[in-house]
């Protein structure tokens, strides 16, 4: 395992994969790290869709609908076909709100956030690279249905998982910028 300051500072996306998933023991490590992100209110506010195998087949189902219904044309349908067969799996993470306790559902969207990233640093802790798209793919109505969302309830992200391909050593990323620009102090 790598340092978590290393892999903190030199995260990077990638969407060359081998045909080589997380096993169980993995997965099973990159969701209970998605379990322990700052959570306002103890609600748990995400629900987490494991697409792996011959459920990438109707992933790509329903992202063809969802080109179809948000007219993508050629290129969608496409861009549809290439999603489904990129990475050897694909995480889905729906935010869903909850009024049990006064947590505003934009602090709720949040945590689902820190828990979207928890699972990419999970994996790149554990030698795999990772992808996260969302745009129009993530709204549409047969992938929503397919997730059980609810009408207030929001995909956030399609994570790609895999190996890296080519050989390609996990986090070799651009130099990383200075903080200075970003931050101010009071005093």
């Amino acid at each position: 395992m790598k340092d978590p300051l290393y892999l903190l500072q030199h995260r990077r996306s990638s969407k060359k994969f081998t045909d080589t998933a997380p096993n169980q023991m993995q997965l099973s490590n990159i969701l209970k790290a998605a379990l322990r992100v700052p959570d306002h209110g103890l609600l748990k506010p995400y629900h987490f869709v494991v697409i792996e195998k011959s459920g990438m087949h109707k992933l790509k189902q329903h992202l063809t609908a969802t080109a179809l219904e948000f007219e993508m044309g050629e290129n969608g349908l496409a861009k549809a076909e290439s999603l489904s067969q990129t990475a050897p799996m694909i995480i889905g993470v729906v935010a869903k709100y909850s009024d049990k306790k006064p947590i505003p559902h934009w602090e709720q969207r949040l945590t689902a956030g820190c828990a979207t990233y928890a699972i990419q640093l999970a994996a790149n802790a554990q030698g795999f690279d990772t992808y996260w798209f969302t745009n129009k793919w993530v709204e549409g109505t047969a992938l929503r249905a397919a997730f059980g969302c609810k009408e207030e309830d929001k995909i956030i992200a399609l994570i790609m998982i895999g190996e890296p391909a080519d050989g390609e050593q996990v986090n070799v990323t651009r130099q990383c910028e200075s903080a200075e620009s970003f931050v101010s102090y009071i005093k």
